[in-house]
């Protein structure tokens, strides 16, 4: 169709990106050190990049064009201000990790200390109560790298999302988080994996009525965190959701 739309001029244009940054539909890229056109079914044709340009490189024409496509504009915006939560969120837990590991000397996650628990207190009392505790774990495997994307004991459950560590760390893990749900467990350091996509899949091919995310104060678990909030988001399901915090002592901070 023959429609208004912007022209630069490379031999004019300084590079200086005023324009891209002006164009809020993000038409305009600077590639090679030049202002360039580049997706032409993005630009509206009002030239919001024209007033700021120092060169005067950017002037209007009518010719052939691709209708302006505001869906996709909308999308491609949604889809930056996604990618600008999740940078600012890495960003956040790598100076996080940078601050501990300053302290530290070393990766936060694997810093050496020392609990002391009084041992013979928790004995006497488990003695008194003469109960054995039992394994409330309802369905094998568990490690999300070997779960199937779909199975019947996904019908109806509450999905437990648990870091490795939680349960060594947190003594009443059966019976405060594993009761009555299908527990996945991870770690997103080790495995070297975004759990995510794998995530995803399940939470959106079963009936999933709740998902609970246990994780360890270190930076690093948030991994699994992120993984399991983009597969609820992904999934394109309303699912209620929580997110429990254990120190590396075993309380519940958050």
């Amino acid at each position: 169709m023959i429609r208004q739309i912007i022209h630069i001029d490379e031999e004019k244009c300084n590079g200086c990106g005023i324009c891209a940054n002006a164009c809020h539909e993000g038409a305009i890229d600077i590639i090679d050190g030049k202002a360039k056109l580049v997706r032409e079914n993005f630009c509206d044709g009002f030239g919001d990049c024209l007033p700021g340009c120092p060169t005067g490189a950017i002037t209007f024409e009518e010719r052939e064009a691709p209708a302006y496509d505001e869906a996709a504009v909308k999308d491609s915006q949604r889809k930056k201000a996604e990618e600008k939560v999740m940078t600012e969120r890495e960003s956040q837990m790598r100076a996080e990790m940078e601050q501990h590991a300053a302290h530290a000397g070393g990766c936060p996650g694997s810093r050496f200390m020392k609990f002391d628990h009084n041992d013979e207190q928790q004995e006497e009392q488990a003695l008194a109560a003469n109960v054995k505790p039992a394994s409330r774990l309802m369905q094998w495997p568990c490690q999300i790298k070997l779960l199937p994307t779909q199975a019947p004991f996904y019908d109806g459950a509450k999905l437990l999302i648990a870091a490795d560590c939680t349960a060594y760390a947190y003594a009443n893990m059966h019976e405060d988080f594993m009761k009555g749900h299908i527990t996945l467990i991870g770690c997103p350091k080790l495995d070297d994996i975004d759990y995510s996509e794998k995530l995803t899949e399940i939470i959106a091919n079963n009936d999933i009525k709740s998902v609970t995310i246990v994780r360890m104060e270190v930076p690093c678990c948030g991994g699994l965190q992120r993984a399991a909030e983009t597969a609820l988001k992904s999934s394109g399901k309303f699912i209620p959701w929580q997110v429990v915090t254990i120190s590396r002592d075993g309380r519940i901070i958050d």
